[in-house]
Parts: C-alpha cells; sequence; structure tokens
C-alpha cells in the first residue's frame, strides 16, 4: 500500500513539474521601445523580426510602444529587447550602446 501511494505522489509530482515549465507559443507582449519616426517603426519592428520566433511587431509612433506576438519555445523578450538595443534603440530594459546609437540617421536620435 506505501508503494501505490508513493507511486501516485512521484507521478502526480513528474506531471505537475512539467506542466509548469511548457512555454507559451503565442504571447502577447507589449514593451516600451525609444524612436522618433518612420525609420525608426522599419528599423525596430525589422530588428524584432529578427528574433526567431517573433509573429507579429508593431511599434507605434506616438506611444512608443512596441506590441508583438511570439514563440517562447523559440526565443524571450530579453532576446528581442537585445536585438532591437542593438538596431540603436533603448527599451525599458535594455539601453543601446553608445556606438549603436550614434549609427542612427539625425532625426531617429531622440532624448537619452
Amino acid at each position: 500500500m506505501k508503494h501505490i501511494i508513493l507511486i501516485a505522489l512521484i507521478a502526480f509530482f513528474g506531471f505537475s513539474a512539467q506542466a509548469q515549465t511548457k512555454k507559451n507559443k503565442n504571447l502577447k507582449y507589449s514593451t516600451e521601445v525609444n524612436g522618433n519616426c518612420e525609420q525608426c517603426k522599419k528599423r525596430i519592428e525589422k530588428a524584432a523580426f529578427s528574433v526567431p520566433g517573433v509573429k507579429t511587431a508593431n511599434w507605434d509612433i506616438s506611444s512608443h510602444q512596441l506590441t508583438v506576438i511570439l514563440n517562447e519555445e523559440k526565443s524571450s523578450p530579453q532576446d528581442m529587447k537585445k536585438a532591437i538595443a542593438k538596431a540603436g534603440h533603448d527599451t525599458d530594459e535594455i539601453k543601446a550602446t553608445k556606438v549603436d546609437y550614434d549609427n542612427l540617421h539625425s532625426c531617429c536620435k531622440y532624448e537619452r
């Protein structure tokens, strides 16, 4: 009887641990990204789409909000923010390097 209870407990915890590691294939995510113009919009969205698993990307010029749908099994929001920072745009968590920011067109340079 003790063996049956032990096996049942192990099975239960095994299934619950497995369920917690499941990643979302259609994560809807929004984040702030600094930029100014239509050129920025194209660059930011292109950088987002360069990350594996990003299905949609739309940056709103007036609100500075980037909204994406991504597959967490392929990448994370952090990966996407790194790619955008590499393109020269600051996000809420990751800032572009000075070199990447300086490579932006003059109309794309935002207040840091």
